[in-house]
């Protein structure tokens, strides 16, 4: 049957039929998408289980319905305005985010008949909470597998500066066909409705698993991990999270609804950080419990087991085609034999501190070490500044760049490299802009933006500031690899980079692409 997608009407019709034959209304959103029956339904809309009838198969999707109006009929039409742009903001993010084989693709976003809809692919199998009502309370291992699996999506998710925000188990669902747990509901809405709400603290999420700060409208990423933590321990004890909690106390008392189950002491305190009541109590980020848990990251580590990483010659100039040799966390960077232009070296450093003009890089490498990473980035643009002879300009140029020393910039690259285990650094970057489809030596301006979307320095259309960068990220504790160093030059008191055209910093940023090349070779 056919579902009329009017909030008023619901009619079923027949499956062949246009127009809703109670209420007239087109039962086909872009001709191809139809709805088969509801599925959900929440305050601003319902969510259809539908099928896309443009391909032979027509395989199954889901119709999310928004429908802004009807949750709070006394807004004005500018905060109506208001809340449709930032749900086609957060659809955006969605786009983005189904670029994971473990997240709902977005198939379309689009407005039929007066209402927004998102259009999602369809997960076809059980989510952790019909799977816990069917086999019961999980084992330590089966939770363990859980967390895992879920941390590495929202590793993923962190890294694009999105905060899911509802993390459930009714928003787990382990697919049918290869048993994957895919994470869903990332509710495209929910600042809309706190908008429309007129409410800057409209709590997000369920309340038996949102943090206390998320409850408050201050969602953090260490609010996802309460969100996972609580999930766990509902699936470890089958008892609801309002019962688990003391409010006495002010924690879960989880280990007495164990029914005489065994968990071990370094998971059972690990599930007790990630649902600490105050934020700074918890671990973060999403890394450091992967590496607790013993899982190594697999994908953002941009240098393979060598420490040599060897360009194609198609992506290079003829000039350029050497092996860069990059400085890794395991790995102690090889000494230059010639150390006559060198100003400095410190015997105790990991890496070599050499300077051409004198730079004491002891100070940046103790913040690196102490992972200061914001401080790092600001005291590596001064440093910059300082060995071109460029602090009162306050900007670098393409120019300065190109005769920039080796010794220095190895110097940076190479404590950047060594201090973030090869996350951050020059030489990440290049990897990354070569993998983005950038070419050294040649201004690629699409390149340079799906680099910058990668890394987060560029979303919806828009440059982000280095202030509202390092916001989103949390001082750079969440920065995406690759994203860092990203000063090249003084900041204004409004977090621009100063003096600067946003063409001039691409410049410059593809100018010290070459140099490093240049110096590595």
């Amino acid at each position: 049957m056919s579902n009329c997608l009017c909030l008023a009407c619901d009619r079923a019709n027949l499956i062949t039929t246009r127009f809703c034959t109670q209420c007239g209304a087109k039962l086909q959103i872009q001709e191809r998408y139809r709805a088969l029956k509801v599925i959900g339904q929440g305050g601003f809309g319902k969510t259809f289980l539908a099928q896309d009838e443009s391909k032979p198969s027509q395989p199954r999707c889901v119709i999310k319905q928004f429908a802004f109006e009807t949750i709070n009929p006394n807004a004005s039409q500018g905060t109506l305005d208001v809340a449709i742009r930032l749900f086609e903001q957060e659809a955006k993010r969605l786009d983005d985010l189904g670029k994971h084989p473990q997240i709902p693709e977005l198939l379309s976003f689009t407005i039929h008949e007066g209402k927004q809809y998102l259009i999602q692919e369809f997960i076809d199998g059980e989510t952790l909470e019909q799977e816990l009502k069917r086999v019961g309370a999980f084992s330590e291992q089966q939770v363990r597998d859980v967390l895992v699996e879920v941390l590495q999506i929202l590793e993923f998710v962190h890294s694009k500066s999105v905060i899911h925000r509802d993390i459930s188990p009714d928003n787990i669902i382990r697919r049918r066909s290869d048993k994957k747990l895919v994470l869903v509901d990332f509710g495209a809405a929910k600042h809309a409705t706190a908008t429309l709400l007129a409410k800057t603290g409209t709590g997000i999420g369920k309340p038996s698993y949102g943090a206390p700060e998320q409850m408050l409208g201050k969602s953090v990423f260490q609010s996802d991990l309460f969100g996972l933590g609580v999930t766990c321990l509902h699936l470890l004890t089958n008892v609801e999270p309002f019962t688990l909690y003391d409010v006495l106390e002010n924690e879960y008392q989880w280990r007495q609804f164990l029914n005489g189950k065994v968990v071990s002491d370094e998971f059972g305190k690990l599930l007790n950080r990630m649902t600490a009541y105050r934020v700074k109590e918890r671990p973060s980020p999403v890394t450091e419990i992967l590496q607790e848990l013993g899982i190594e990251k697999k994908v953002s580590n941009p240098i393979n087991n060598s420490g040599v990483y060897s360009f194609k010659s198609e992506e290079l100039k003829a000039e350029h085609r050497v092996s860069i040799l990059l400085a890794t966390a395991t790995q102690q960077p090889k000494s230059s034999h010639n150390t006559s232009s060198s100003k400095q070296n410190v015997s105790k450093s990991h890496v070599e501190l050499r300077s051409a003009k004198g730079i004491d890089y002891r100070e940046l490498e103790q913040l690196l070490k102490a992972k200061e990473w914001r401080k790092a980035d600001e005291m590596t643009a001064k440093h910059m500044l300082k060995v071109a002879n460029r602090e009162q300009k306050g900007t670098l140029s393409s120019e300065n760049i190109q005769d920039f020393p080796c010794e220095d910039l190895r110097t940076i690259d190479q404590l950047w490299m060594y201090y973030s285990g090869g996350k951050f650094g020059f030489s990440s970057q290049i990897q990354l802009w070569l993998k983005c489809g950038g070419k050294i030596g040649e201004h690629n301006e699409a390149a340079f933006k799906r680099f910058a979307k990668e890394v987060g320095w560029y979303s919806f259309w828009n440059w982000r500031s280095y202030l509202e960068f390092m916001n989103d990220t949390e001082n750079a504790k969440n920065a995406a690899p690759a994203s860092l160093p990203k000063l090249i030059g003084r900041l204004d008191r409004f977090g621009v980079w100063w003096g600067w055209e946003w063409e001039e910093w691409t410049e410059c940023k593809l100018s010290l692409a070459e140099r490093i090349l240049a110096c590595n070779s």
